[in-house]
């Protein structure tokens, strides 16, 4: 560990400023639990900060100098933000990247059932995850729903103190002594991740034109089929007496969101986490919330970002989608998205070539910003004390990740990790270095050795969590304010 913890050398206003920090983070966090909502947030405060979308300024042919700020979404799902810096963009991009996805419960397509009267919604999980932590907690659903009419409706249920939540179920422990025997990674199955979401049948009854009708909670009837077409009237009261829970469900989701149940054919609706973040400790040292692996990288280089104005190097916050399920994708870290950007910002600026981009790529320096194993005491066995990330000691550089024999790993460039300690130290930031547990035991990646495909420059950065892809994850308040500070410092360095 070596140096103090941090909390030990703080001023007043440091603290005050800390404080300020985690009060907005804590209310980023509260409103940002996916990688839409992460991207529609940046862009509101991007460009209250003064930046404007590229797409725009390329549509309208305008061009763009130093000192100027622009922003790239793409499928409203990733984006890119730059500053334009006084020296050429082919010497090179100063870049926080992170990932705004988190582990969590997907829908499936075709997920809404009835059994034995009670409604569900099949999932597929998302990411890493120990699935019996995801049981018997209060539940969200965020996302959208996008019709065949080309309109996207977005949907958010378990979040305000007047909705619903959802959950999923587990055995009680008077019948469980069978579960009990099972491995902790077989006791709960993926395929019994299903969400509660109803048990009240719909009442049916008839209108004045005899047709089926049902009554939702506000006594409104509402018409639900025609016994004149649905055939005789036997197999009518047949079907309408069929899956009436579900059938409710579905007539609340008709009557909030014009949604009928093919809708969910082309619906992203992510079963999340339902609450806000919260102070974690009698000292309020930290910070408890879901989503923080990797929105809290995420929330951080986007405020060291902003702060940073009229920069010598082109500086660049990346905020990528799919990491927990390798950066595949059209929004994931692998795609073409960053590299098109780069492009388009440079031939905006009158800089562009392939040459050009090419040396762009290769001459920058990148910080992937991603979290990193906090030692647990409770578990200490899974550590090497001496190679471990500890609570109030700053921001984590793993020079290296992957699993076991670095398999998967960005191993950086010694005098390129020389060179960001020293501009640690030049700015008195605190930092630390961590490996991701004991050798044999396992392990992890970020998007960093896909940015170093191009020949860049990076090390992982970011900042240590507890109860990493739990449903609640913790972090350390100092650790937030460093990280901050550490990016900032970064994006202003000499060379």
């Amino acid at each position: 560990m070596g140096k103090d913890n941090r909390w030990t050398t703080y001023s007043e206003d440091q603290l005050s400023e800390l404080n300020a920090l985690a009060e907005d983070y804590k209310s980023f966090m509260t409103t940002v639990k996916t990688e839409r909502e992460a991207v529609c947030e940046v862009v509101k405060r991007a460009t209250k900060a003064g930046y404007r979308s590229l797409d725009e300024i390329v549509e309208k042919g305008e061009c763009l100098k130093a000192g100027d700020k622009v922003y790239a979404v793409w499928m409203k799902k990733t984006m890119a933000l730059f500053t334009v810096g006084t020296e050429p963009i082919q010497k090179g991009i100063r870049i926080l990247g992170a990932h705004i996805d988190s582990p969590r419960l997907d829908l499936k397509q075709v997920p809404l059932y009835e059994n034995t009267e009670m409604a569900f919604l099949d999932t597929h999980y998302y990411g890493g995850v120990k699935k019996y932590q995801w049981t018997t907690v209060p539940l969200a659903i965020h996302g959208v729903i996008a019709k065949k009419d080309g309109t996207v409706v977005d949907v958010q249920i378990g979040e305000d103190e007047n909705d619903p939540v959802f959950c999923v179920t587990d055995l009680l422990i008077h019948l469980s002594s069978e579960q009990m025997t099972k491995k902790l990674g077989d006791a709960i199955t993926g395929e019994n991740l299903d969400v509660l979401v109803g048990s009240r049948p719909i009442v049916m009854k008839k209108d004045e034109d005899g047709q089926a009708a049902s009554v939702n909670m506000d006594g409104i009837a509402k018409g639900v089929g025609s016994a004149k077409n649905a055939g005789s009237a036997k197999d009518s009261c047949s079907e309408e007496a069929k899956e009436l829970v579900k059938k409710n469900v579905l007539a609340i989701l008709k009557e909030k969101y014009g949604m009928e149940e093919d809708d969910f054919l082309s619906a992203e609706l992510e079963i999340v986490p339902a609450g806000k973040a919260r102070d974690m400790g009698i000292d309020r040292s930290m910070i408890a919330c879901y989503g923080q692996d990797d929105r809290v990288c995420a929330f951080t280089s986007l405020d060291a970002f902003l702060r940073v104005e009229n920069p010598k190097h082109t500086t660049c916050c990346l905020l990528t989608d799919k990491e927990e399920i390798g950066s595949v994708g059209a929004t994931g870290a692998q795609s073409h998205f960053f590299e098109n950007a780069v492009a388009e910002l440079m031939d905006r600026c009158g800089q562009f070539s392939e040459l050009a981009l090419r040396r762009a790529l290769a001459s920058s320096r990148m910080l992937s910003s991603d979290v990193s194993a906090a030692f647990d005491p409770l578990y200490a066995d899974a550590y090497e004390k001496r190679n471990a990330a500890y609570f109030g000691h700053g921001i984590v550089y793993n020079k290296y990740t992957g699993s076991r024999g670095k398999s998967g790993s960005n191993d950086a460039n010694a005098e390129y990790f020389a060179w960001v300690r020293r501009a640690m130290d030049d700015a008195d930031v605190a930092f630390q270095t961590a490996e991701l547990g004991k050798v044999d035991i396992g392990g992890g990646g970020t998007i960093a050795f896909i940015s170093a495909l191009y020949g860049m420059n990076v090390v992982d950065a970011g900042i240590a969590v507890l109860n990493m892809h739990a449903p609640l994850e913790v972090t350390s308040k100092s650790d937030l304010y460093e990280a901050r500070n550490a990016y900032v410092a970064f994006l202003t360095a000499e060379e």
